[in-house]
């Protein structure tokens, strides 16, 4: 067996995971020690205290749940939905369509208020459906993975709490790329993943809940369907002098989201989000000067995520496929109707480097030439 053995670098720049950062590994490869340890309670607490500083909350309850950012997203509906609540959700792309399939399976009444893809949401649409009826939840993605659109959340959290709903934001990909001022915004529950801006392997989701969805959650007519992620118990293992015991966690990996979060507060977020920002329009100039095309409008693109129209007649797998196998470089395909029709590019984290820049776009003019 030899599986390990064929595993080679490989320059993450699709829609993630990213390139893990090098203190990342270092920390992973620390010793384990056990989960109720007053070393890794610890470490728990000051994972909480940077986990607020970069999701903008002074929120009591924001830690790490144990699973990928789609676990964030299972958390999030999971608790606060009920069956029979009404749930809006704000869909321009997979993952708000996920959202919605998420509330749906859990016996919610689900809108859809879908908007073209590959361009936001659209405020004064939304403020029509959201004064429509009485809803418990409004969902919407902040940046939205599969189209590199970035919404408006901002604007639309002032309507959601004017109409009494609760606010649940998707930041799996915007956080530590662009500003997620969670307080700001008014979202009552916002949940990330480690795998994105953050540079660290996938494995944890970072989530946030405020007192007004901390109230729905103590109020339930019935249990939190799901024992594995009922923050309701897991609340009782990250808080207090006294740890419950709920579930063993994933200790290396906090180790890692540790490290990640020191280097992330150590380069400072202001000077992240610039450094994404750079990267970001240092890459559209490399694209546009060997004909390229971005199809999202300038004012909405995503720095950490990239959508680029594939030119007429080209075969858009057999490019990632000479991208992998040629040069090393990992770059994602178009999710639903974007399919065939779409390159992702991620400068997320520790990918967003000039060096990895200069990389995909010379990589890309010599495969197209060919």
């Amino acid at each position: 067996m030899n599986g390990l053995q064929s595993i080679t670098k490989t320059t993450l720049m699709g829609p993630g995971p990213s390139c893990v950062h090098p203190e990342v590994y270092k920390a992973l490869a620390m010793p384990t020690i056990g989960h109720l340890d007053p070393r890794f309670i610890n470490i728990m607490d000051e994972i909480k205290v940077m986990l607020r500083q970069v999701m903008g909350t002074k929120n009591e309850i924001t830690l790490p749940m144990s699973g990928t950012g789609s676990a964030g997203m299972e958390a999030a509906f999971v608790n606060l939905v009920e069956r029979g609540d009404k749930v809006l959700v704000l869909v321009n792309g997979v993952f708000g369509k996920r959202m919605a399939e998420v509330a749906r399976r859990l016996g919610a009444d689900v809108e859809e208020c879908e908007f073209t893809w590959g361009t936001p949401v659209d405020p004064d649409r939304a403020a029509e459906k959201i004064r429509e009826k009485k809803w418990q939840i409004v969902a919407i993605v902040h940046a939205e993975t599969s189209t590199g659109v970035r919404n408006p959340v901002e604007l639309i959290g002032p309507m959601v709490r004017e109409s009494g709903a609760l606010y649940i934001v998707d930041a799996v990909t915007s956080l530590g790329g662009i500003p997620v001022e969670v307080d700001a915004i008014g979202a009552d529950l916002c949940y990330s993943g480690t795998q994105k801006c953050l540079s660290c392997p996938p494995g944890l989701a970072p989530l946030t809940i405020g007192e007004r969805a901390i109230a729905k959650l103590k109020n339930r007519q019935t249990k939190v369907p799901n024992w594995y992620l009922d923050l309701s118990m897991i609340m009782d293992y990250w808080q207090g002098a006294k740890r419950a015991y709920h579930h063993t966690a994933p200790i290396n990996m906090l180790y890692g989201l540790h490290a990640a979060l020191s280097v992330l507060l150590d380069e400072g977020l202001p000077k992240a989000y610039e450094r994404h920002r750079r990267m970001h329009e240092r890459l559209v100039k490399g694209l546009t000067s060997i004909g390229l095309e971005l199809p999202v409008a300038e004012a909405y693109r995503l720095p950490m995520l990239n959508a680029v129209t594939v030119p007429e007649g080209v075969d858009e797998g057999a490019v990632r496929k000479a991208l992998l196998e040629t040069y090393d470089i990992e770059i994602g395909a178009g999710l639903g109707p974007l399919a065939g029709k779409i390159w992702r590019i991620g400068l997320m984290g520790y990918t967003a480097q000039e060096a990895n820049v200069e990389r995909v776009v010379r990589a890309l003019q010599e495969i197209l030439k060919r």
